[in-house]
């Protein structure tokens, strides 16, 4: 058996190497991660370590076993306890130790020890050693070389994924190719990217020679759908109380007092204020101050309990925002304090702010924690201040939150609008002229 060693960057660039140097009939034996190179352990590289083997010879016959006596000629040295004279089994087949590198592990194990069974013999009344089979491997070895087995498997499957879709991309059109890096630069997903594009290749409008204004009417179709399916998503008739929570510095005062002030200006219905931003120093007066301007009644609440009491305060009021304090929503503790201040019945509407200015990656952390209590409305923030609205898809598609409004300035009342998915996909998309 000949086995050689490889240390590469990844597996598949080893498979190459080994089928070059031991042939089609080589396997590989194990595979684990290493670390080379670096200066006093600093800067050291990544690498994968593959052993490999082929069989050099042809496995050798089975030798019968015998029971007999005094003339049988064991097949290898017995060795020699205190109890008397012991028969050792045949040697390990080679063949069937490239089959299961667990099983070479446990053969180079016993080789290396001190020639002394590891479970005594049995030995029959004339003093000779009652041959028996090897014992039985544990069965939670064979658990763990199971998971070992599956796990390459599917490394392998993931990589055989990887290759084929590397393959794809080479063959992409210039149009799907356009299209993907316009959708990379607005930060959208690389899982949603290959989904629309596969959508697109099975539409029915789709052929390998389409162009980028016909890729790009196609894309904007399915992106409608995905963004905000069954819209509107804004204040319904007979919603009596509107609840705001999100982090900190997303504008949420601000937000409210814009959805506020439309209320009052446009559908002429009587407004009242809720906060319990007790936090944040000068929150309250700066609530207080929009009341002021729009003329409409505010309570401030500290714990829960107060809830009641301001709601009878308001009791005259046809719509009642609510404004909660932004805290590190990375802490449950913070997410459930919120929460409990959230009311449930059927006039109440609950509204997470966002700001697209805020990383991807935190305002998915933010979204899931708000999803487990139910809100599935966003209002995006800040969309004059950043050209990457891809977030807003991603969320869509991960936690599935509907976009409700968004803002494009600090004007009160004018900078908010309703969310509409033909603009959000036309600005997602960009211009599709030919170059």
């Amino acid at each position: 058996m000949r086995v050689k060693r490889y240390v590469v960057d990844d597996v598949p660039q080893a498979l190459p190497m080994i089928r070059s140097e031991l042939g089609q009939d080589a396997v590989i034996l194990n595979t684990k991660e290493i670390y080379v190179g670096g200066f006093l352990g600093l800067f050291r590289k990544k690498k994968m370590e593959v052993i490999a083997a082929v069989e050099t010879n042809p496995p050798l016959p089975a030798v019968p076993r015998r029971t007999g006596g005094a003339g049988t000629a064991p097949a290898r040295p017995a060795a020699t306890g205190a109890s008397g004279t012991g028969a050792a089994g045949a040697a390990p087949n080679p063949a069937v130790l490239l089959q299961s590198p667990s099983l070479a592990s446990d053969a180079a194990a016993e080789a290396g020890a001190a020639g002394t069974p590891t479970a005594p013999l049995h030995h029959r009344e004339n003093g000779q050693a009652d041959p028996q089979e090897p014992p039985a491997r544990p069965a939670s070895r064979l658990v763990v070389d199971q998971d070992a087995v599956l796990e390459e498997i599917r490394q392998m499957k993931a990589m055989m994924a990887k290759l084929a879709r590397s393959r794809e991309l080479e063959e992409e059109s210039a149009a799907i190719a356009k299209l993907r890096q316009r959708l990379t630069d607005q930060d959208v997903d690389r899982e949603w990217i290959d989904l629309l594009i596969d959508k697109i290749k099975v539409h029915p409008g789709y052929t390998p020679e389409a162009g980028r204004e016909t890729i790009w009417r196609i894309a904007a179709e399915v992106l409608e759908e995905w963004v905000n399916p069954g819209e509107p998503t804004g204040i319904r008739d007979g919603i009596r109380v509107v609840h705001l929570v999100g982090p900190t510095g997303v504008g949420k005062t601000t937000t409210l007092a814009k959805l506020a002030a439309d209320q009052v200006l446009r559908s002429k219905r009587k407004v009242g204020f809720i906060t319990s931003d007790t936090y944040r120093i000068a929150a309250v007066d700066q609530l207080r101050t929009y009341a002021n301007i729009l003329n409409v009644p505010m309570e401030v609440v500290f714990s829960p309990l107060e809830l009641a009491r301001a709601f009878k305060q308001l009791e005259d009021r046809e719509i009642i925002f609510m404004d909660t304090a932004g805290r590190n929503f990375r802490n449950e503790l913070y997410v459930s304090e919120v929460n409990s201040l959230i009311q449930r019945e059927e006039d109440c509407d609950t509204y997470l702010v966002l700001s697209l200015t805020g990383k991807t990656r935190d305002l998915e952390a933010v979204a899931s924690r708000f999803k487990a209590y139910g809100v599935t409305k966003v209002i995006y923030t800040k969309q004059d201040e950043t050209d990457s609205i891809g977030p807003v898809l991603n969320l869509a598609m991960q936690h599935n939150l509907k976009a409700a409004y968004v803002t494009t300035g600090q004007n009160v009342p004018d900078d908010i609008e309703p969310f509409r998915s033909d603009r959000y996909v036309a600005q997602l998309l960009g211009a599709y002229d030919d170059d």
